[in-house]
């Protein structure tokens, strides 16, 4: 059975790849339109977009009031939507990841639709809620990201007696995915029941269970994926599309800062960590100096964790939960925005820099994202990256 060329949402052709939402402001409106433009799904990461705006930046510089912060940033994803709708010139889709562990969620999901978002993915936790926050927007696209079959037989029941299904499905493999992964255990991050072949047959069950049709609801597979032949190998197994991370990073309409793109294409198999991040998750990232100097000092630090939220370091009380803020001994003990923020800013020896565990397409060449998306499709490279 051939693999197919395109699938489906809420009236939108696309072709078979999705860019997965990066943050902070790793994926904006450059790529996330350019992404579009080519005729698949483009994702913004909603959190924290004011960097990318200097006058918003600015009036944020000393501000410690957590609604006017909240503000800037609203005002700035509304900027971002928009941009990428005008690059993306109808082609596509353009998406916007919100996060269910940062605490203004609802008021993120509320400000993407009412900025013309066409779609809503939501992870870092169920979004049993999202229908409700999308309920004035019934044409925007809601799309939960999930780790395994029960959380979709979850989430289905708990939407369905609120008159919507999903209209797409992302699983995320937490052994190669870079950022938040979705196993709270760390022990977990390599169990086989996350394997895609284990996970899909599962999440088909689910939906002959509930009487959903095989297809109705696309399912995109997202963690690894590197390679054209790993792609047709997850449309194979039954999924819809692959969601992309890192690779989209580092291409040349990525919205990083260039030295962002340099340590994530540098970096070697041993240079990529994971670790328990402030949200309470295990994170998987680049070991640069900070993280190599925090992880040395982490048991430590954990070890004298205490609840206190002076220790924000930014006013801004960005997660619902926070490790450092909070005081949970077995959460990360730093600024997680601090960081990421540091590492957009291209900032090596103070940034974060997330990254999937696997190599990149093109080894340490940045390409355009059409250059990617061909590849991922085609097995085509360019030339001067083919050897």
């Amino acid at each position: 059975m051939p693999a197919p060329t395109s699938f489906a949402i809420r009236g939108h052709t696309l072709l078979p790849i999705v860019q997965g939402g990066m943050g902070v402001g790793v994926s904006a409106h450059r790529l996330a339109g350019a992404v579009a433009r080519a005729g698949a799904m483009g994702t913004i990461a909603s959190i924290d977009l004011r960097h990318h705006h200097a006058d918003l930046s600015e009036r944020s510089q000393r501000c410690r009031d957590k609604d006017e912060l909240n503000r800037l940033n609203f005002i700035a994803l509304d900027r971002e939507i928009r941009a990428a709708l005008a690059i993306a010139a109808g082609h596509g889709l353009v998406a916007v990841n919100v996060m269910k562990a940062v605490e203004a969620y609802p008021d993120y999901v509320r400000q993407a639709c009412a900025s013309g978002a066409q779609a809503i993915v939501m992870g870092a936790g169920l979004p049993l809620d999202l229908p409700e926050l999308a309920a004035a927007y019934p044409e925007v696209a809601l799309i939960p990201i999930l780790s395994d079959a029960r959380g979709v037989a979850v989430v289905l029941k708990k939407w369905a007696r609120k008159g919507r299904l999903p209209d797409a499905i992302v699983i995320e493999h937490p052994r190669y995915a870079g950022g938040h992964l979705g196993a709270p255990d760390p022990a977990d991050l390599a169990n086989a029941r996350f394997d895609f072949a284990a996970v899909l047959p599962g999440i088909f069950k689910v939906f002959e269970e509930q009487g959903i049709a095989r297809g109705q609801i696309p399912v995109i597979v997202g963690g690894g994926f590197n390679s054209h032949a790993k792609v047709l190998a997850a449309l194979a197994l039954g999924a819809s599309a692959a969601q992309v991370g890192t690779p989209f990073a580092v291409t040349e309409e990525g919205d990083a800062h260039p030295n962002f793109k340099r340590v994530l294409l540098d970096a070697q198999p041993e240079d990529i960590v994971t670790f328990m991040s402030v949200a309470g998750l295990p994170a998987r990232a680049v070991k640069t100096p900070w993280l190599a100097n925090y992880l040395k000092r982490e048991s430590r630090l954990q070890a004298v964790a205490k609840a206190d939220p002076g220790r924000c370091a930014i006013g801004l009380h960005c997660l619902a939960q926070c490790g450092l803020r909070d005081g949970l001994k077995k959460a990360g003990q730093f600024c997680i925005d601090s960081q990421l923020v540091a590492a957009l800013k291209g900032d090596v020896n103070k940034g974060l820099f997330f990254r999937g565990s696997e190599s990149l397409p093109f080894g340490r060449a940045i390409q355009p994202v059409q250059a990617l998306i061909d590849y991922l499709l085609t097995g085509g490279k360019p030339a001067a990256t083919a050897a």
